[in-house]
């Protein structure tokens, strides 16, 4: 009788038993799903990760793409275009604009030298094909017309005169904004169209000139 209950007693399940509680059904049950649910929030983390980073290399590639093909850093040397850039300034030109639209009067275009193309220069432009230039005591006159020059400052104005000329066929006659210490069209002559390759739109350095450059050309029409 003893060894029949104690027989019984000991295969009786007690509560107390730490293993006998994990092998019960539900308990097993909330344990596997905290552990999916933890594996589930790892793997969507995983993903959003991977998601952002595909996403930002593809922001940098078309980032190096527009920058490399449609538009170049250069480096202005002298002091031609001031006040509009300075000696030393980095400024961005776009290298497609005039596929798509037509060169205009205040553009501030970059081209190579007429008299050695292994050199480049930054002008503005004052005259189109088919107009006259004239420059009378400084002041710029197209077809017989005063035009504005509100990008030269009186301080570099040159009070030379400039006897008139016609601007050939896909010419076009530009002028540095530092009128008394420029080499212009008034030196080499209208510049061809097939020269002009780009056109001034944004300068990053300094950092006080940072910003973009068309307003001041758009300003100067």
């Amino acid at each position: 009788m003893d060894r029949s209950d104690q027989k019984q007693r000991g295969s009786v399940t007690s509560p107390e038993n730490p293993d006998s509680l994990l092998s019960s059904p539900l308990l097993a049950n909330a344990s596997a799903g905290a552990a999916s649910g933890a594996a589930s929030s790892a793997n969507t983390l995983r993903k959003e990760i991977r998601v952002w980073t595909r996403d930002l290399l593809i922001a940098i590639g078309l980032a190096l793409v527009i920058i490399v093909f449609l538009y170049q850093p250069v480096k202005v040397e002298g002091t031609s275009m001031a006040p509009l850039l300075s000696d030393q300034e980095r400024i961005f030109i776009n290298k497609f604009v005039y596929r798509f639209e037509p060169i205009q009067r205040g553009d501030v275009v970059v081209f190579w030298y007429p008299l050695d193309h292994s050199k480049s220069f930054i002008k503005r432009v004052v005259g189109l094909p088919g107009e006259t230039v004239e420059i009378r005591q400084g002041v710029l006159y197209v077809n017989g017309k005063v035009i504005p020059e509100p990008y030269v400052p009186p301080q570099y104005e040159d009070n030379s005169d400039f006897a008139p000329l016609p601007v050939p066929k896909d010419h076009f006659f530009v002028l540095g904004d530092h009128r008394i210490s420029s080499n212009d069209s008034r030196v080499f002559g209208p510049v061809p169209s097939q020269f002009i390759y780009g056109r001034a739109v944004f300068a990053y350095w300094p950092v006080d000139h940072f910003g973009s450059l068309e307003s001041t050309e758009a300003s100067s029409k």
